[in-house]
């Protein structure tokens, strides 16, 4: 099988990474800009016949998205075979379902587009919602960061873990995390009044004497992260630690980990991160990504790669 790899602008990085592991070099590929801000994609070898993987993540600016639809578009009527549309993290994802009356369902949207703009399959991390792999028609390729994450987690050595979910939407996330340790888990009850801003919070169990793992899947402001930590070493824990595949981290966000009760903030890198922080430690996908895009050209199952 053809395979070739490319990699967006702002996931050059990443792309760089993902192509070591797997063997094998970035294609070639100009991404131009009008003096308007108007983006133009040319590939600058044949991939007639190939398997095309393009690797972007669609964080903001919405540029990244629309990159990648354009890669999409120019490898299509290059005559590729399929279009695989890699997005280590999946933009608009928190947009899942009308919440309120009157709302856009940005996932479900940025779902359409990437079909329409030819991608044949999928491959994402950690989704805030499992179920946005069914607003696509074509296959998803739905990697898990625990298993990126549990082996630091071994290494780390820590006794009375405890993990906690930073509210009722990641229970499940949480819990199997828990069961890779045989630890409890506890609940964060909190309300908002709205977005990035949370009114209220308590903690459903006990976390005296334990270490504290809060999992999430994104870090955004880290404004609900950092209180939650604060409330759970009020509450008597050794410790606390948060890990988070997906380092949104915008307006204060840092500030607000560096002055948090938090030991660390373990992330992956899907998204570069804007500044370092002593308390931030970031783990690689790459591996895991390069594994699965082996399997995939190998019509091996994918399953395997998972604890």
């Amino acid at each position: 099988m053809n395979v070739q790899l490319f990699a967006g602008t702002e996931s050059a990085y990443l792309g760089e990474k993902i192509a070591e592991f797997y063997g094998k070099e970035l294609g070639k590929m100009e991404v131009k800009k009008f003096s308007d801000g108007e983006i133009a994609t040319y590939y600058n070898e044949s991939v007639r016949g190939a398997t095309v993987f393009m690797i972007q993540s669609t964080f903001p600016p919405a540029d990244n998205l629309m990159e990648l639809c354009l890669m999409i578009d120019a490898a299509k009527r290059a005559s590729a075979y399929k279009c695989v549309a890699v997005l280590p993290y999946f933009g608009y994802a928190r947009q899942d379902r009308k919440d309120k009356p009157r709302v856009a369902i940005g996932a479900k949207l940025v779902a359409n587009i990437l079909t329409a703009a030819g991608a044949d399959r999928v491959m994402t991390c950690d989704l805030h919602a499992g179920q946005i792999q069914g607003f696509f028609d074509i296959p998803v390729d739905h990697m898990d960061g625990s298993v990126i994450f549990v082996p630091y987690l071994r290494s780390l050595n820590l006794d009375n873990l405890l993990f906690a979910s930073p509210d009722v939407g990641g229970v499940k996330r949480t819990r199997q995390f828990a069961q890779h340790f045989n630890a409890e888990m506890v609940v964060i009850d909190k309300h908002r009044e709205k977005a990035n801003e949370v009114a209220s919070m308590r903690i459903i169990g006990n976390v005296e004497g334990k270490n504290v793992i809060l999992v999430d899947d994104l870090v955004d402001t880290g404004g609900t992260l950092c209180k939650a930590a604060g409330i759970i070493m009020e509450q008597g824990a050794k410790s606390v630690r948060a890990l988070c595949t997906h380092p949104v981290l915008s307006g204060n966000a840092y500030n607000n980990i560096n002055s948090s009760a938090l030991e660390e903030l373990v992330v992956t890198d899907t998204i570069p991160l804007k500044e370092q922080s002593d308390k931030i430690k970031v783990l690689t996908v790459a591996e895991l990504f390069a594994q699965a895009i082996t399997s995939i050209t190998s019509n091996q199952s994918i399953s395997k790669l998972f604890i």
